[in-house]
């Protein structure tokens, strides 16, 4: 366990509309408890934003000025302890607890410079929904586990994942997270305290795998939820859909992961951010848009799409739809259907999650999801 200073010092790696909206809360933390320094560095990847009046300005100035990020959560207010920092580097120097929520696939780059530049006592806690995939290994990762070995074999990483729409956490809508670590008594109670709220309950939780397993794979069961919308079923679908994902993730961490605990799945981490996802978000709305297009190109004919203009058609939704925002569901996808694939004969096990990865990048009928669905047993045959 990392030594564990006076005042934890927070960065935040990350300033879409997640971490945006969760610097709300940390800021709102680090500004009343004396175990937390005040002033909280976000990392802002900078970009120059065109105003209503027609100038131009960097985000960190408008950030640092107006106490807003008007391209990825305009409207809410920031604390004004949270500055915006574009210097990766300056952001998190001699930071002790690092806050972790920008698009995984740039982490690669980005963790070498965090590592050099952080306390050398720090930890950090990932609300990043994705898993990656060791190709050497043929094995699944944990994005926790992946920014551990980047950052040292000293650092320790939980995870904060729950049903946790950006904009109605920054709206301050009464919402609950669940924060996965292992620190130890006392870093689990200050590292609470960093997130929880009036408005945003934390519940602590030891199940690091369990809690970033069903955070990564409710964002391919939301792809499924989308395609369902896109071919106009209803509620009842949709339902079905969601308890099969549930048992199908369920089975996967499981199958992948030691340690996970099936209480973990009727965490706010479980059941409560799926359930969500597929009625919300943006992978069911990209995916609801994608099955409406191909519907539309079909007309009621078999055409199939080739894998490259699956491919092009998910890069056009993310960039029209997004406005910047990453689409991680269809990511999380590939690396699921790899991770299967590893297995051989397994990947015929999870029908609904093969069935959503064929539909998105092997054309696939949008019709056959009901497929994937249909086939799946019971939860007391899956589940446990």
């Amino acid at each position: 366990m990392p030594f564990l200073s006076d005042r934890d010092k927070v960065a935040i790696i990350g300033s879409g509309n997640w971490g945006s909206a969760i610097a709300t809360i940390v800021g709102y933390n680090c500004a009343r408890y004396e175990s937390l320094e005040t002033t909280v560095n976000m990392f802002v990847h900078e970009e120059t934003i065109t105003l209503e009046d027609g100038t131009t300005s960097h985000l960190t100035d408008i950030i640092n000025d107006e106490h807003e990020n008007v391209k990825y959560l305009p409207g809410i207010a920031l604390p004004d302890n949270v500055i915006a920092v574009p210097d990766l580097a300056m952001a998190v120097r001699d930071a002790t607890l690092l806050v972790f929520v920008t698009p995984h696939q740039f982490m690669t780059n980005m963790l070498p410079i965090v590592a050099e530049s952080a306390a050398p006592n720090c930890r950090g806690v990932n609300l990043i929904k994705g898993i990656d995939f060791d190709h050497e290994r043929q094995q699944p990762v944990l994005i926790s586990r992946m920014i551990s070995r980047a950052m040292g074999t000293q650092f320790e990483c939980g995870s904060l994942m729950g049903a946790n729409v950006a904009w109605e956490v920054a709206k301050g809508e009464l919402c609950e997270s669940t924060l996965a670590c292992d620190f130890g008594h006392l870093s689990n109670e200050r590292t609470t305290k960093v997130f929880d709220a009036p408005l945003f309950r934390v519940q602590h939780i030891h199940d690091v795998a369990g809690a970033e397993v069903a955070g990564a794979l409710k964002n391919v069961i939301a792809l499924g939820a989308g395609f369902v919308d896109g071919l106009g079923h209803g509620g009842n679908t949709k339902a079905a859909l969601i308890r099969v994902g549930l048992v199908e993730m369920a089975k996967f961490g499981r199958l992948f992961f030691s340690g996970v605990r099936n209480t973990t799945w009727i965490e706010s981490c479980g059941v409560a951010d799926l359930i969500t996802t597929c009625y919300g978000g943006r992978n069911r709305k990209c995916a609801e848009a994608f099955a409406r297009e191909q519907l539309e190109r079909c007309k009621g004919y078999a055409i199939k799409e080739t894998h490259e203009e699956c491919k092009q058609r998910w890069t056009r939704l993310e960039k029209e739809l997004l406005n910047g925002q990453k689409l991680q569901g269809t990511l999380t996808a590939k690396e699921v259907y790899m991770s299967l694939k590893s297995r051989g004969e397994n990947v015929n096990q999870f029908p609904l999650m093969k069935t959503i990865y064929e539909i998105a990048f092997e054309g696939r009928p949008i019709s056959q999801v009901i497929e994937g669905i249909r086939v799946t047993g019971s939860i007391e045959n899956n589940f446990y």
